[in-house]
């Protein structure tokens, strides 16, 4: 569903302009809120599409109980899990605390990740993206030998 790169600014207010050929593919499916959390890896907020966070929702929820690793990553996913509405602009408004725990200001880059969009501090993105191609450029990295599978 979304893919691409867009570099774009959060107002004051703390919203956040959808960009035009994300927001159309939301509108042509009926859907006018994305769910928004911190990514456990990265320091970036994942937004999916309501329909796709249900699928998410689903499966963080039958993770057992008495794991600790599963209950660790429910309080990080669903934890800061936030119901974020497109007003009709088109903008989303980023809860302030999630910008906080990823360090997003202004500037913010929105990158699609086919069932999400990413949101990543613009400064923070630029250096991890350099760090990543430097890694796959080297080689012999994991990531170097999953590109290298697909052939591309």
């Amino acid at each position: 569903m979304f893919r691409g790169f867009n570099a774009v600014s959060i107002d004051v207010k703390g919203r956040l302009a959808v960009p035009v050929r994300f927001r159309e593919l939301l509108s042509a499916s009926n859907i006018d809120t994305l769910i928004m959390t911190i990514s456990p890896w990265d320091r970036c907020i994942w937004a999916y599409p309501l329909p796709e966070w249900e699928g998410i929702d689903t499966k963080l929820h039958a993770l057992p109980a008495a794991d600790p690793e599963a209950r660790m990553a429910k309080r990080v996913v669903l934890g800061h899990a936030t119901d974020c509405p497109l007003d009709a602009q088109g903008r989303v408004l980023v809860p302030q605390e999630l910008r906080e725990l990823v360090n997003i200001d202004r500037k913010t880059v929105v990158l699609g990740q086919g069932n999400k969009l990413e949101l990543w501090d613009e400064a923070s993105w630029q250096r991890r993206r350099s760090e990543w191609l430097q890694e796959v450029s080297s080689g012999g990295t994991p990531t170097s030998t999953v590109l290298a599978s697909l052939s591309l």
